[in-house]
């Protein structure tokens, strides 16, 4: 029953499909933890909890207001919204459950890419070639159920509005988290490997690679040279032709 409630959620909130690999290949997908969903849980109780605590206020309140005409209003909106808690129990429920289901964090050899929300749809990609700062987060209650969050920022990306608690930081193109996460050291040093062998291969970060050129000394051929061998080498040979070629045809040319 509750799996056909969630079904009817998210057609009712057309939440759209699971997200398609980033560029590149070696595809690996992480998802949030058990424990993320425990304690979605336990903040979505004490939500609860304090509403409830907020409406008993209300009510309570109302024995002090004084008979007045406009005095039913006030009961009208308290009965109003003992009945909207009521009905958006089952509602916010569900959408814990949906919001921890719908969390997809994707690495590839070139770039990953995150998706998450059910009323908010959140999705961004970013690249390994941008990448410039790479942490795991973790507070005493994650510690505590075995969690943590991986955090990636981007060039671009300054600290201002991109806290973990910031809604700010959803929207930032910059910086990403793998939230609620029990393999963050793992996720970590995959992003670190496949970050190492990007910027290896030359595709990375154009001022490290040119720092380690020199660092390497004028006579380590760079990337671009080492491949580029076999088109100097055609070249000399059609020079080396050309100058057959002139010498034949005027002997007597100094030049040739």
């Amino acid at each position: 029953m509750i799996a056909a409630a969630e079904r009817r959620l998210v057609r009712l909130l057309r939440v759209p499909p699971p997200p398609a690999p980033p560029a590149g290949g070696g595809v690996q997908v992480f998802r949030a933890a058990r424990n993320y969903y425990r304690y979605r849980l336990l903040v979505w109780a004490l939500k609860q909890l304090g509403a409830l605590w907020g409406l008993y206020i209300g009510i309570r309140g109302l024995d002090f207001v004084p008979e007045l005409p406009w005095r039913w209003m006030l009961e009208v909106a308290e009965v109003v919204g003992v009945a909207s808690y009521v009905a958006l129990i089952p509602v916010t429920l569900l959408a814990v459950g949906l919001d921890y289901r719908m969390r997809w964090y994707i690495v590839t050899d070139r770039s990953l890419r995150i998706r998450e929300g059910v009323f908010r749809v959140h999705e961004k990609t970013m690249s390994f070639a941008n990448v410039q700062n790479l942490g795991v987060r973790q507070g005493p209650l994650q510690r505590l159920l075995g969690l943590a969050d991986v955090e990636v920022r981007t060039a671009g990306g300054g600290e201002k509005g991109t806290g973990k608690d910031s809604d700010e930081r959803k929207k930032s193109l910059h910086v990403g988290y793998f939230e609620g996460v029990d393999r963050a050291e793992e996720i970590k040093a995959l992003i670190l490997e496949r970050l190492r062998r990007l910027r290896d291969s030359g595709l990375g970060d154009p001022e490290e690679a040119a720092a380690r050129r020199r660092a390497a000394g004028p006579q380590a051929p760079s990337p671009v040279a080492a491949g580029a061998e076999p088109v100097l080498a055609a070249a000399r040979a059609l020079l080396a032709e050309a100058r057959a070629l002139r010498a034949a045809v005027a002997p007597g040319d100094p030049s040739g």
